[in-house]
């Protein structure tokens, strides 16, 4: 806790991550109301879900070479300020878009949305990392892990509670004012030059074609020349997988298998459970990473939570799948804190946003195979329980892999580096 008050009294960082938080806030309320609009409103049609959730992943295989490059090239503090405010506006058209019917339409504004959304995370990681110490990355993973768990543990809830009271036009412009909060924030915030634009000056007339590939190509080779940082990439397309299951999976197995007929109010329940299970094993991720080894805490919760996400198929009782989830809820922060204080420290500050850029539409570009492959086998080919053993398949073999390659890798990172350093003083 003395680290977390720490690191608050850097007034730049405090007002980047409440910004974060209202923009993720932005992005989750009305997004899970809708997809229980759709739940209700086509019953008999489960794809729609799973659409809904595709215009969330599918946008960042349109901008992907895009979204790196400029937040490199880019003033990254407009870029993220920009993007609050056309997300706001799209997400008035999207209340339009509802309110005419045709869903093509509606799905359309969904997708524009995301894609546009799909710059903020980048420019804004870009920006954190340029304000922090080194030592604090670890810290400010620790905090983002515990927003994430405060929207597990609220986000579904308050999605269906402001479907059930305000409806689901109430619902989407919370939406909005969240990104204008966010927005506003960013506007607020003193960023140093050197982490707004870490690589120079430009203007959009400098970001041909050209140079976009060349950039986007960079990274490319950037990422492929350290083995540690392709290792741990190549564990995001699994991420992928895992994150478009359980973006439908707990619904799914609660409306067609453990409560059919109360469904919406027990998926209050399973987001209780399932964020407090995340927001306790935050904290006992954080006092973990002080002690242990990064790669070891990665790799031992793949391992929990892959196991105890393929058991909670198997009971018919929901308390008791209620009991696995937690166990597997517990151990995500020790995957998510691991590599997201791992990755700053060890990715150019110069280069974090085209990372960013690989990263982020491999882990979307699995995203959306998943969502599509259960949108269309799902319920005629696979069943529920086989939808968790793929994803808790996916998670304990990752952990293994990260298991095996990691130390050494780590280790020959670390040798490289003081390599470095000491020529460097030479």
């Amino acid at each position: 806790m003395k680290k977390f008050a720490e690191i608050f009294r850097n007034m730049s960082f405090t007002k980047l991550f409440l910004a974060n938080f209202t923009s993720q806030m932005g992005s989750t309320i009305g997004l899970t109301a809708f997809m229980f609009f759709l739940l209700d409103r086509f019953s008999s049609q489960p794809a729609y879900a799973t659409i809904t959730e595709l215009m969330y992943s599918l946008p960042m295989l349109a901008v992907f070479f895009l979204i790196g490059v400029l937040a490199d090239r880019m003033d990254r503090q407009k870029i993220a300020v920009y993007c609050d405010w056309i997300s706001a506006a799209l997400s008035l058209a999207l209340i339009a878009a509802i309110y005419i019917g045709w869903m093509p339409l509606v799905f359309a504004a969904l997708f524009l949305r995301s894609a546009v959304q799909k710059f903020f995370f980048p420019a804004e990681h870009g920006m954190v990392q340029g304000i922090l110490k080194k030592e604090d990355y670890t810290t400010a993973a620790g905090l983002n892990q515990l927003v994430m768990s405060l929207f597990m543990l609220f986000g579904n809830g308050l999605g269906v509670l402001a479907y059930w009271s305000i409806g689901i036009y109430g619902a989407i412009l919370v939406d909005t004012l969240s990104f204008i909060i966010s927005a506003l924030l960013i506007q607020k915030t003193v960023v140093p030059h050197e982490a707004r634009l870490p690589n120079g000056t430009h203007s959009l007339k400098d970001l041909n074609l050209k140079l976009v590939l060349r950039d986007f190509k960079h990274g490319f080779m950037y990422v492929m020349s350290s083995k540690l940082l392709f290792a741990l990439i190549v564990g995001f397309f699994i991420f992928g997988i895992v994150n478009g299951g359980f973006s439908v999976m707990p619904i799914f197995i609660l409306k067609y298998k453990l409560a059919p007929e109360t469904y919406e109010e027990y998926s209050i329940v399973v987001g209780l459970v399932f964020g407090i299970g995340v927001l306790i094993g935050s904290f006992i991720a954080s006092l973990l990473s002080q002690k242990i080894k990064l790669y070891h805490l990665i790799s031992i919760g793949l391992l929990i939570s892959g196991s105890f996400t393929a058991l909670a198929s198997l009971p018919n009782n929901i308390y008791l799948f209620l009991g696995l989830l937690f166990i597997s809820a517990l151990a995500l922060p020790l995957i998510n804190i691991g590599i997201g204080g791992w990755l700053p420290s060890i990715i150019d500050p110069k280069m974090m946003g085209r990372v960013q850029g690989l990263i982020s539409p491999l882990n979307m570009f699995s995203h959306s195979l998943t969502l599509a492959f259960i949108a269309y086998s799902f319920p005629s080919i696979l069943t529920i329980e086989m939808l968790y053993w793929i994803v808790g398949g996916c998670l304990a073999i990752v952990g293994v892999f990260y298991m095996m390659v990691l130390p050494r890798l780590a280790e020959a990172n670390e040798t490289a580096v003081n390599e470095a350093t000491v020529e460097q003083g030479i």
